[in-house]
């Protein structure tokens, strides 16, 4: 760096240390909003009670919590009265074929900081090891279960971010910035619910600076940011953000692969079972008068009842099927 742009970089650090604190959103939106709609809707296609109703319940009330917390985290994010330049929900795809899915990236005057959002209900114990456990209470007992590390999970992220940043630079270059990441990119786990205590008494120091709640973000922000050995001005804060912006990668391969999977279980449920339609709950049991007799079911010998596929490529026509279902899912289609 030359005198001139040395002296320019320092002025630039100058006023923006005089002027009124910016938060920059380069990306808010979240893809975990459009997975949740599409699973609600998809909900509404499955027959009430199912296996495959109560896991869609389960996967949504997960979805809604992860937009809850990262909700909460922008909100702190906003008002953290300092300059700060944000990407929420950013996928990542290194030359390698690695990926990552970041639930936020935020670029502070002296480090980027890769956030693991968690809102989990329970509580969470680290153990010396740096074990997850999680402690709940359901009907009257507590349960324990282990976690996938979000540590690790955080490590990943920043791995793939580092290829991604590194790709195309010249073997100086490389070292350089290879020296200095684990300095200026750090990794933070955010707890986002209130509710949550965490046990980690027995944690390495490591694990424990890494491990926040919600309302202790910012003051971990303005704490690593001020302990780098350097710092950016907003306009190289936000050029850096926008080229981190254009790696992000639109088509997703995690919330919307998941969201098919549920899709083609539906559809291979409905191929085996039709769903019946029926007018009025006098008729919907009842096997046809004049065929009572004749239409038993060969597999369990119960009466067969006239029912109505309402979906599917049958939707509207008449079929057969046992009155013994969902034990017996015989059906007999009518030509």
């Amino acid at each position: 760096m030359n005198y001139q742009s040395e002296k320019c970089e320092r002025r630039s650090v100058i006023v923006s240390l005089f002027s009124k604190p910016e938060v920059i959103v380069l990306k808010e939106s979240s893809d975990a909003k459009a997975y949740l709609a599409r699973l609600e809707d998809l909900q509404t296609q499955v027959p009430e009670g199912s296996e495959l109703s109560k896991r869609l319940a389960r996967e949504i009330a997960v979805t809604k919590a992860g937009i809850i917390g990262e909700d909460a985290i922008m909100f702190e994010l906003k008002n953290s009265g300092m300059d700060l330049v944000v990407l929420h929900d950013i996928f990542l795809e290194a030359p390698s074929g690695n990926t990552a899915q970041i639930d936020y990236l935020v670029i502070t005057p002296g480090v980027y900081v890769f956030i693991e959002c968690k809102n989990l209900f329970g509580n969470i114990e680290i153990n010396s090891k740096g074990d997850f456990i999680r402690s709940m209470e359901y009907n009257g007992k507590w349960y324990k279960e282990g976690l996938y590390s979000p540590i690790t999970q955080n490590e990943r992220h920043m791995q793939v971010a580092k290829e991604c940043r590194e790709n195309g630079m010249n073997v100086l270059k490389r070292a350089a910035f290879d020296r200095g990441y684990s300095t200026f990119n750090k990794s933070l786990v955010v707890l986002a619910n209130p509710k949550t205590v965490v046990n980690d008494k027995f944690a390495q120091k490591t694990v424990k600076s890494q491990v926040i709640r919600a309302d202790q973000l910012i003051g971990k922000l303005k704490a690593l940011s001020d302990g780098s050995p350097s710092r950016s001005s907003v306009k190289m804060m936000r050029e850096t953000g926008e080229l981190l912006l254009a790696r992000n990668k639109e088509e997703r391969h995690d919330y919307f692969a998941k969201f098919a999977a549920w899709k083609e279980e539906l559809d291979a449920a409905e191929k085996q079972q039709p769903v019946e339609k029926v007018a009025d709950n006098a008729s919907k049991e009842q096997p046809a008068a004049a065929e009572t007799e004749q239409k038993l079911c060969p597999r369990c010998g119960k009466p067969l009842v006239l029912r109505t596929a309402a979906k599917g490529s049958n939707a509207g026509k008449q079929f057969w099927g046992c009155s013994g279902f969902p034990n017996c899912r015989y059906i007999e289609n009518i030509k």
